[in-house]
């Protein structure tokens, strides 16, 4: 397991300390001992750095409803593969049971990934946490009340946490709650708001952290664009 968690330990940097690092340290101690390995730069963010605290945010999400399912783990291990290849995805799911058997102080740990992420980052981050929710088709509300106060501590706004959460929980409205208008809305005003969202959510901004991760910031880009083209089709808008 020494080639990724070295790939991992050298690239925490913030992560490895406060709370967070609290956690981390618990998974990951045996091998600073061993190898001698430094934590990299705390003041960058960090694809390593961004995975990890997504692991730990997964964890208090599964724990939420006092039990953890094959369909979650089975979706972590999916999203895993997809972002870091199959050998370091079975790695990353062996730390992923270690920080399953700890105490995670959600807000904490939240408060403080707010502090080095940026919004975009953020918002991937709750994209995830709701595609977790949703991967055995029942959305437990102890799930869904745990990613609002997670979404609340990392200093989303509702409006972002509404319009996230009707991408997995679909209404009659859905698509409108996607742009966070209302259905009274005019079309200006549906112009407009698509043009922010589009520039929020837009995959560049997490370009950072490597393909994989864009991949993902793609799909909910598509289901904005997707809502929009919804509506225009409804209205007959231009």
């Amino acid at each position: 397991m020494a080639r990724l968690g070295k790939w991992i330990a050298g690239g925490l940097g913030w992560a490895f300390f406060g709370p967070l690092g609290g956690i981390l340290g618990f998974v990951l101690g045996s091998l600073f001992e061993e190898n001698k390995i430094k934590p990299g730069d705390p003041n960058k963010t960090t694809p390593a750095g961004f995975t990890m605290s997504l692991l730990v945010l997964l964890a208090a999400v599964m724990k939420a409803d006092g039990k953890v399912v094959k369909s979650e783990l089975e979706y972590v291990k999916k999203y895993l593969i997809q972002t870091m290849g199959e050998e370091r995805a079975k790695e990353a799911s062996i730390y992923l049971r270690d920080i399953l058997k700890q105490e995670i102080p959600v807000r904490d740990i939240a408060m403080q990934i707010k502090q080095h992420l940026d919004y975009s980052s953020r918002l991937q981050l709750l994209h995830l946490l709701f595609g977790l929710s949703a991967a055995d088709n029942v959305f437990h509300p102890s799930e869904v009340d745990m990613i609002r106060n997670i979404a609340g501590f990392l200093g989303i706004s509702s409006r972002d946490f509404e319009s996230i959460r009707h991408m997995f929980l679909p209404d009659t409205d859905a698509a409108y709650r996607i742009l966070g208008v209302e259905r009274t809305a005019t079309d200006e005003e549906i112009k407009k708001a698509f043009r922010t969202m589009a520039v929020k959510y837009h995959p560049d901004k997490v370009s950072y952290l490597g393909e994989a991760y864009q991949k993902v910031a793609k799909e909910k880009f598509q289901k904005i664009n997707d809502a929009y083209a919804t509506i225009k089709k409804e209205r007959g808008m231009a």
